[in-house]
């Protein structure tokens, strides 16, 4: 597999609640080639962005991509992880240096922000996960 897109989601109810994560993996034509949801211990929703990113990272290594095109509705997690903006929140700054680590296993690393209504597979799955964790 040379290039990967990635539509990553988390969800937390109650911020901090039962939280979960969504991810969709497609191929450049936009074919649909897995899509994965866990349930996450109750944490919050920055959390459980990072967590979404960091499993759609892992599953891009597994499948050998050699570039990775990661696309949130999240702004914090897009800005962090690009370097826009700096990771302030201690306990977000372990998530975001395990996402730096996976980054370095790719050719090409870019991330996008993108409308929620563009996401809406990766948030129905990360909603679903989060509900199941009640």
């Amino acid at each position: 597999m040379d290039k990967l897109i990635l539509y990553v989601d988390g969800a937390s109810k109650g911020n901090p609640g039962p939280s979960g994560i969504g991810v969709v993996v497609c191929d450049v034509g936009g074919k649909i080639l897995a899509e994965i949801k866990r349930t996450l211990p109750e944490t919050t929703n920055n959390i459980a962005e990072y967590q979404a990113l960091i499993c759609g990272l892992q599953e891009a290594l597994v499948r050998k991509a050699s570039e990775v095109c990661v696309r949130s509705d999240s702004e914090l997690i897009v800005k962090q992880s690009s370097g826009s903006y700096k990771v302030r929140a201690d306990h977000l700054k372990p998530l975001a240096e395990q996402v730096k680590q996976l980054a370095r296993g790719f050719h090409r690393v870019i991330f996008q922000q993108i409308p929620r209504e563009q996401n809406k597979l990766a948030d129905r799955l990360a909603k679903n996960a989060s509900r199941q964790n009640r």
